[in-house]
């Protein structure tokens, strides 16, 4: 599948929000492998979440195209010293088909290419150990960094269950 990769504008928010509540928490997400339904009783994002972030000159949303309609996108902040890739996001019924492998190699070369970053970082709920394993097999390694994940973020979503998140790194040569 051919992908078209765009930074998104504050236009593509609504259409984002969708998308990442779709996959991350409902019942659409149970199409997909990356749900999160059964650990969160809020959705995974907000419209003024991401218009905080499409707004913000230190990060951006990547948005995947297959051809008209939006199929991934991905959150990345630039940290100065690495980046933060977080959000990554495919269409529940389009999981499982190498999208998500494209994806995250595309962000990482837009990452080095923009921004001259050596380093991606980013945060995964313990619990989640099939999308650790799925992030390990792609090169990252997990850093021994973990803490409690945030109760009282209303952008995070309110957890049904204690969570602690970890943090896993790539270095690029």
């Amino acid at each position: 599948m051919s992908l078209i990769l765009k930074t998104a504008n504050p236009d593509d928010a609504k259409p984002i929000e969708r998308l990442v509540n779709s996959a991350y928490r409902g019942e659409s997400s149970r199409a997909g492998w990356t749900t999160e339904a059964d650990l969160f009783a809020t959705p995974r994002t907000s419209l003024d979440m991401l218009l905080g972030i499409l707004n913000s000159s230190d990060q951006c949303i990547l948005i995947f195209l297959d051809e008209i309609d939006l199929v991934a996108c991905v959150h990345l902040k630039n940290e100065s010293t690495h980046a933060y890739l977080g959000m990554l996001t495919v269409n529940p019924e389009k999981q499982a088909s190498g999208i998500g492998k494209t994806i995250l190699g595309l962000s990482e070369d837009w990452v080095q290419k923009n921004w001259g970053l050596k380093r991606i970082e980013m945060c995964v709920i313990s619990l989640r150990k099939e999308l650790i394993a799925w992030y390990q097999r792609r090169g990252y390694q997990l850093t021994g960094d973990k803490f409690p994940f945030p109760t009282d973020d209303p952008l995070l979503g309110k957890p049904l269950v204690k969570l602690e998140s970890l943090i896993l790194r790539k270095d690029f040569e």
